[in-house]
C-alpha cells in the first residue's frame, strides 16, 4: 500500500489532486493532504513532526511560498529563503524517513531570462532568470539540485515537474499575491458587482500592462492528473514539463477576453501600460511528456476558464481573496 504525503495539499493543485484521487478511488494508495495547519515546513522539527505521523513511502511536494508578478518584485529575499527552507526540510526529511520516491512541484518561470525557444528541460540552469522574480526562481533550481544529490549519493528517486502557468477552482484571488488569471477574475467580479445604477457597457476592466505577454496556461485538474501520472509511472530523476501544447499559447489580452466572455460581461477591456509586462514570453515544450503521453487531451482553455469563473461565484464566500 502507498502512503501518499502531498505538502501544500489544500492550495490550489493540491485540491486538484484531492479531487481527481477522489474520483479514481484507487485500492492501494492512501492519499494525506497536508496543509499549513499540519505544520510550518520552515520549521524542521514540525516537518519532522508531520512525516512522522503520516509515515509516508511516496511525496509529492507542492508547499511555497508563492505569488504573482508583483508581489514577486517586491519580496525577492523572503521568497528565496523561506523556499530554500521548506524544500530543503522536506527532502531531507523525505531522505530520512525512507520514502521512496519525491515528486516536486517547479515552474516554468525559473528558466533563464534570455534564452532560445521554445524551453525544454535541459535548459533549467543556462542563464540567470528574469530579474523580477530571482529568489523564488533559484530556490525552486535548487530542488532539481537537490534531487541529482540525492541520487547520486544515495540512489533516491527524487523528481520534479515543471507546469506552466496553473489556475482553476481553490486558486488564491488575494489581489497582492494572485497570479494573472485569478486576479482578473476577482478584478471583474468586483467590477460587476459595484455601482449597479451604472450599465455595463459603460464600465471598464484594467488589464495590467501591454496584454501582449504570451504565457501557456494549464487547467489545474489536468495538471493533477499528469502529476499523479508522474508519481506512478515516470521513474526518472531528471525533471519533465507538464505544459499545454507551444500552439495553444494565449496573450494576457486573451485571457482578459475569455475571462469577459465567461462572466458575460458586456464592458471594454483597456491596456494600461505604465502597468510592468514581466518576462514577455516563456514558451515551453511538451515534447518529452508527449514522446511518453502521446494523446493527453488538455482541458480547452476556454471551457476551464468557464469552469474556474463558475467555480468561483459559486463558492465566493470561502475563495482566498
Amino acid at each position: 500500500m502507498k502512503k501518499v504525503l502531498v505538502t501544500g495539499g489544500t492550495g490550489l493543485v493540491g485540491k486538484a489532486l484531492e479531487a481527481v484521487i477522489k474520483e479514481q478511488a484507487p485500492a492501494d494508495e492512501q492519499w494525506y493532504f497536508a496543509g499549513s495547519k499540519d505544520a510550518d515546513l520552515t520549521n524542521l522539527a514540525a516537518t519532522q513532526a508531520l512525516f512522522a505521523r503520516e509515515r509516508p513511502s511516496h511525496v509529492i511536494h507542492l508547499a511555497a511560498m508563492v505569488g504573482g508578478l508583483f508581489h514577486n518584485m517586491n519580496n525577492n529575499l523572503d521568497f528565496l529563503r523561506n523556499n530554500l527552507l521548506i524544500n530543503d526540510n522536506v527532502l531531507q526529511t523525505a531522505h530520512e524517513q525512507g520514502c521512496s520516491k519525491v515528486v516536486s512541484c517547479l515552474s516554468t518561470c525559473i528558466f533563464p531570462d534570455n534564452t532560445s525557444y521554445p524551453i525544454d528541460e535541459t535548459m533549467v540552469h543556462n542563464g540567470p532568470p528574469h530579474p523580477s522574480n530571482y529568489g523564488y526562481s533559484y530556490a525552486k533550481r535548487l530542488i532539481d539540485v537537490q534531487n541529482h544529490a540525492y541520487h547520486d549519493k544515495y540512489d533516491r528517486l527524487y523528481s520534479s515537474v515543471i507546469p506552466c502557468n496553473i489556475f482553476g477552482p481553490h486558486d488564491n484571488y488575494k489581489p497582492e499575491v494572485s497570479h494573472v488569471i485569478p486576479g482578473m477574475i476577482n478584478r471583474m467580479y468586483q467590477l460587476i458587482k459595484e455601482q449597479p445604477e451604472v450599465p455595463e457597457s459603460e464600465k471598464v476592466f484594467t488589464v495590467f500592462g501591454s496584454g501582449k505577454p504570451l504565457r501557456q496556461f494549464v487547467y489545474s485538474l489536468d495538471l493533477a492528473e499528469l502529476m499523479i501520472w508522474v508519481l506512478r509511472e515516470y521513474d526518472s530523476v531528471e525533471p519533465i514539463i507538464l505544459s499545454v501544447d507551444e500552439a495553444q499559447e494565449v496573450t494576457i489580452y486573451e485571457v482578459a477576453k475569455a475571462i469577459a466572455k465567461a462572466f458575460n460581461f458586456k464592458g471594454k477591456l483597456v491596456c494600461d501600460t505604465s502597468k510592468a509586462d514581466g518576462q514577455y514570453k516563456k514558451t515551453a515544450s511538451n515534447a518529452k511528456l508527449r514522446s511518453l503521453l502521446p494523446n493527453y487531451a488538455f482541458t480547452n482553455f476556454e471551457t476551464a476558464i468557464e469552469k474556474s469563473v463558475e467555480w468561483y461565484k459559486d463558492n465566493y464566500d470561502q475563495a482566498r481573496k
